[in-house]
């Protein structure tokens, strides 16, 4: 649909003297600014200085949100890019959106690229594939919640920085002596609803919803309502009540906080590792999501965030082969397990950890292979295997609505939950009913 040209020419003010070698581009559109989009602009330079086939251009479209936005917006329009940045709660809609993109397991096989999907790791590959076990996307920045601390903080306030932090009932006891110390934000989080709602479901072995979170069909439900829900939301409203939980917006506002030393515990994305190495002026850990003692089958998982690479219709065989060629260069050993190291994502790959430790990066850099063994320490039941729910982005808006609620005391968890299980439920039906 769309093959461009770059020319190379000799170095004459007069005549060409070679003929034009023509690069086909792959256009390449992703979420990610500051630091995150540093390192994929380097992903991107080295594949284009490695072959002379193609050329890659990428281009930042706002946030996650935005992207897909965009993308979709830019499909009506017939100038899709060749390859999307999709966030993992747009896969269900990514998956209804017929005619729009192309399967990767279907791109490898007609650009005849090698390419082994059992070579991902089954957590991180099981949210992306069919049910089939056909990989429809590529996995590329893939991440997991984890505790992040501030030892300083601790310090100050006279608490051991190395205390066991592994359960809620310890992490309260711990906010207890912050805000006694006079700590101002014993405690923050990024992605409220991934966090403390979806992620605290698959660690606890209950269902977000219905039909295995709604892989097992669109006439899925949330459940997300439960009792070991309902109790982790009324906690952290009670927290929040008492100072001890401050809460800085729906997506990854307190991660600024963090960083500049503000808040001594931090509920975040692995990857939020990148930000917090080049920017804490205090000595820093981190640690496993917390989980709630008492709870039969916890910890199970976590499950992962982020987002995969949705290669779009509409293009050209030459585009595709370059697609292929480049979602290879992504997911090589080597240029997958320099991403985990510089960023926090997970190695998306076995041979890409097994190349980190052999490098001795997990020795240099204690806690950094947390978040790998959090994902694959239990094999993935149907309550912890990820998330696979129409109209997500939509219905994650309304929890962060109904959470807010609960963080002002306006709402008890209980009535605030029931509320989100509610209205997120029309959603599901209305996404049914356009997809059937």
């Amino acid at each position: 649909m769309k093959l461009r040209s770059f020319f190379s020419t000799a170095v004459s003010a007069i005549v060409i003297a070679a003929p034009a070698v023509a690069q086909t581009q792959i256009d390449f559109w992703h979420a990610f600014t500051g630091r995150l989009g540093d390192l994929v602009a380097e992903q991107v330079a080295a594949f284009n200085a490695g072959q002379s086939d193609y050329v890659v251009v990428a281009n930042n479209k706002g946030n996650y949100s935005e992207t897909l936005n965009a993308g979709i917006a830019a499909f009506r329009a017939d100038e899709q890019p060749d390859i999307l940045m999709v966030f993992e709660v747009g896969t269900a809609t990514m998956m209804a959106a017929k005619g729009a993109i192309k399967p990767v397991y279907q791109v490898m096989a007609d650009a005849g690229a090698a390419f082994d999907p059992d070579a991902f790791i089954g957590a991180v590959k099981g949210y992306y594939t069919s049910t089939e076990g056909e990989m429809l996307s590529l996995p590329f920045n893939s991440s997991t919640p984890v505790l992040w601390v501030n030892r300083d903080a601790l310090k100050a306030a006279g608490i051991d920085p190395d205390t066991d932090l592994s359960t809620w009932q310890k992490v309260g006891a711990v906010l207890d002596q912050l805000k006694a110390a006079g700590h101002t934000c014993p405690l923050t989080t990024a992605w409220q609803s991934w966090i403390h709602l979806e992620n605290l479901s698959a660690y606890h072995n209950v269902p977000f919803a219905t039909k295995d979170n709604g892989f097992g069909g669109l006439d899925t439900e949330l459940v997300l309502n439960g009792p070991v829900q309902v109790a982790h939301i009324q906690a952290m409203g009670d927290w929040a009540r008492d100072g001890k939980f401050v809460y800085k917006g729906r997506r990854n506002e307190g991660g600024a906080d963090f960083r500049a030393g503000t808040c001594a515990l931090f509920t975040e994305s692995s990857a939020g590792y990148a930000g917090i190495k080049t920017e804490a002026q205090f000595d820093f850990a981190v640690r496993p999501l917390p989980y709630w003692e008492g709870v039969a089958g916890a910890p199970q998982n976590t499950i992962i965030g982020g987002a995969s690479l949705w290669v779009m219709a509409g293009q050209t065989p030459e585009e595709y082969k370059g697609v292929a060629a480049f979602l290879n260069f992504l997911s090589s050993p080597e240029i997958q397990a320099k991403w985990h190291q510089d960023t926090g994502y997970l190695p998306i790959t076995a041979t890409a950890a097994d190349l980190t430790r052999a490098q001795g990066f997990y020795d240099a850099n204690p806690g950094t292979d947390i978040a790998v063994e959090q994902m694959t320490a239990n094999v993935p039941t149907g309550n912890s295997k990820g998330l696979r729910l129409g109209s997500f982005d939509q219905i994650r808006s309304i929890i962060d609505e109904e959470l807010e609620a609960v963080w002002a005391g306006d709402k008890t968890a209980q009535a605030a939950l029931d509320s989100a299980v509610e209205r997120g439920n029309e959603l599901l039906r209305r996404f049914e009913a356009a997809n059937r």
